[in-house]
């Protein structure tokens, strides 16, 4: 009986950690990452491009193909991924024009996208494609500021401006430039600029501000850290001399997120205004990230996996017939005027809403080494 009592005590904390992470995997009709991701990649084949500046291919359209074929690659659908890259072949081409420069933050992303299709693919158009988009973000061009160029004196990326957006638009494209290459000077450019905006950005309560001169906690400008922080994260090595800095910042944002989640399991336009409408991307973005954490165990599975839950089952019916989401808060630049925040347009189907939602399903989907 001691023995039987003994063994209990010893299986209970795999049992209670194996019951928290079912529930992450243990949804009902409807809510299934395969059934949502479907849906959503299924829309955004069919859906237009959207543009930057009316030019090139915009980072909500680069993230929102990201994400389908992530998904795509997942659940094994390679009639999907052929799909997908079926939609990229005219950028070859007859696209070429809409093919982003090389001399912002909110173009040089672009990159993730081609490195993405080389992972999958193996073919070496899009690795040559997609590196210099990496490779020009710490490359100073002869006409640069010389505030840019005190940036990459510095060792950070000259396209550095210290808004919160720009953790998930250099480090996306470095950390893929690393997973494709192997090489470690990318990874390293990643945590590095990482590192300086933790510093420079985070508040004592885990939160950033849009800016340092605008001391608004934004939804989808926080979600852009979180999301970030945990894809950074995926790739780290544990003995990479910035990872502590990194979880610990990571770590500080997911308890303060914890307590804001609304009721319902959303988040505000901004985060601490309980009154304020719920806002659909940035919402996707912390779901990813704390579905993220909890599987690859940065964070305790029996307090975090039914906040991320919760939020799934919230996120979901945000999604109409069509798999377009609802209550996604446009494009929108820095101001120092927290109504202005409260004003912003809400759109249903923008590729900003429609990204982070794949990236949910793939983080679900995702199968991670214990």
């Amino acid at each position: 009986m001691l023995k039987k009592v003994i063994l209990f005590a010893l299986l209970l904390p795999f049992q209670m950690a194996y019951a928290q992470t079912r529930l992450l995997t243990n949804f009902p009709a409807g809510y299934t990452p395969q059934e949502v991701g479907k849906r959503l990649a299924t829309r955004f084949l069919s859906g237009k491009h959207a543009l930057h500046a009316g030019k090139w291919i915009s980072y909500p359209e680069t993230f929102n193909w990201n994400g389908a074929l992530r998904f795509a690659a997942l659940t094994g659908d390679t009639a999907l991924v052929r799909k997908l890259e079926a939609r990229f072949e005219p950028l070859f081409t007859t696209e070429k024009q809409l093919l982003p420069i090389k001399n912002h933050v909110d173009l040089n992303m672009f990159g993730s996208l081609p490195l993405e299709l080389y992972l999958q693919t193996k073919n070496t158009r899009y690795l040559e494609l997609g590196l210099p988009y990496a490779d020009t973000q710490w490359q100073v061009p002869d006409d640069a500021k010389p505030a840019e160029k005190e940036w990459a004196d510095k060792g950070y990326s000259w396209q550095t401006r210290l808004w919160i957006d720009d953790m998930y638009m250099i480090t996306i494209v470095q950390t893929q430039a690393f997973r494709v290459t192997g090489e470690q000077k990318y990874l390293d450019r990643a945590a590095k600029e990482m590192v300086m905006y933790l510093d420079e950005l985070q508040r004592e309560n885990g939160l950033f501000y849009h800016a340092p001169d605008v001391p608004f906690y934004w939804g989808r400008g926080n979600g852009w850290m979180a999301a970030g922080m945990a894809e950074l994260l995926r790739s780290l090595p544990r003995n990479h001399q910035d990872r502590p800095r990194i979880l610990k910042g990571y770590r500080t944002m997911m308890k303060s997120l914890k307590a804001y989640q609304t009721p319902g399991g959303m988040w505000n336009q901004l985060i601490d205004e309980p009154t304020w409408w719920a806002e659909t991307s940035g919402s996707a973005m912390f779901t990813f990230a704390l579905i993220t954490g909890v599987k690859h165990g940065w964070l305790n599975a029996k307090e975090y996996a039914p906040v991320a839950r919760k939020a799934w089952m919230a996120l979901v019916p945000y999604i109409d017939k069509n798999g377009a989401v609802s209550e996604v808060c446009v494009g929108t630049n820095k101001k120092n005027d927290k109504q202005y925040y409260y004003d912003r347009p809400r759109r249903t189907g923008d590729y900003h809403g429609q990204a982070p939602y794949l990236w949910c399903t793939a983080a679900l989907l995702e199968k991670v080494p214990q």
